[in-house]
């Protein structure tokens, strides 16, 4: 445990020094807040998703991350274009596939950014079970399954994609089919903010930016960055507005000596 902890504070130092640049293609509703999430951390947001230039510019990232919250087909195509410049460049790409069991474009529009080979995947317990084809109790963006009831098809998702996936929830669970963590943290107010969960996404494919050959402690180390931050913007917030702002305050203030401190990361 304190080997972790300890590697996440490195990271989270790392980041910070490096400032990777990380290409987001996120929805509407999360552009401002995951933009400053990422400033916060010190990474380099960059929020490009137009077919015509998407791929080129993925190649010049440190990071991709693709969420298809707001899906339109001209979106879906610069996200397979940079899906695909990540893939072929070595680049790392985190894919967050919101809500993909609510309607048949949206299926296949994730069926066809698997095929790109994401580094990391990142959804609530009921994105991912039915992504591993199990029965869940999703409705919309919102998850009705608990995030110990998604651990199993978590590695077996893991084990057919061959990538890390990560189960947020009141405490998150991250495996590469062969090792699993958990991760606490965070706060209740969380779930009353839009765009904190795409955020975190964002967030995520800073960390794996600065650590690609190691993608699971990367993405634990996101996690638990985050959750610290939201702990610390709780104990200040009186609400979900405050909350918001005080968890941008609290993540440009952590260090990586307090996130080695604090980091609630252990082996599964």
């Amino acid at each position: 445990m304190t080997t972790i902890a300890s590697t996440c504070g490195t990271l989270l130092s790392q980041l910070r020094r490096e400032s990777p640049l990380v290409h987001c293609i996120t929805n509407y509703v999360a552009m401002n807040f995951a933009a400053n999430t990422l400033l916060a951390a010190g990474a380099s947001p960059a929020m490009v998703h137009a077919a015509e230039e998407a791929g080129e510019f993925a190649r010049l990232a440190g990071a991709v991350t693709i969420n298809i919250g707001t899906l339109s087909p001209h979106w879906l195509e610069g996200m397979l274009a940079a899906a695909q410049a990540a893939t072929e460049s070595g680049k790392p790409w985190i894919l967050d596939p919101v809500a993909h069991f609510a309607t048949a474009f949206r299926r296949k529009a994730v069926e066809a950014l698997l095929a790109q080979q994401p580094t990391v995947i990142r959804g609530n317990a009921s994105e991912i079970m039915a992504l591993a084809g199990d029965a869940s109790s999703g409705r919309g963006v919102d998850s009705g399954d608990s995030v110990e009831r998604a651990e199993t098809s978590a590695m077996r998702l893991a084990q057919r994609t061959r990538a890390v996936v990560a189960v947020t929830g009141e405490v998150d669970f991250v495996t590469d089919g062969k090792h699993s963590l958990r991760v606490a943290g965070g706060s209740a107010w969380m779930p009353k903010v839009t765009a904190m969960g795409c955020a975190l996404t964002c967030l995520i494919g800073g960390f794996v930016a600065v650590a690609p050959t190691s993608p699971l402690i990367a993405t634990a180390s996101a996690l638990a960055c985050f959750g610290v931050a939201g702990s610390h913007a709780a104990q200040q917030a009186s609400g979900p507005g405050s909350f918001a702002w005080q968890f941008i305050d609290a993540l440009a203030a952590l260090d990586g000596n307090a996130l080695q401190a604090q980091a609630q990361v252990t082996p599964a």
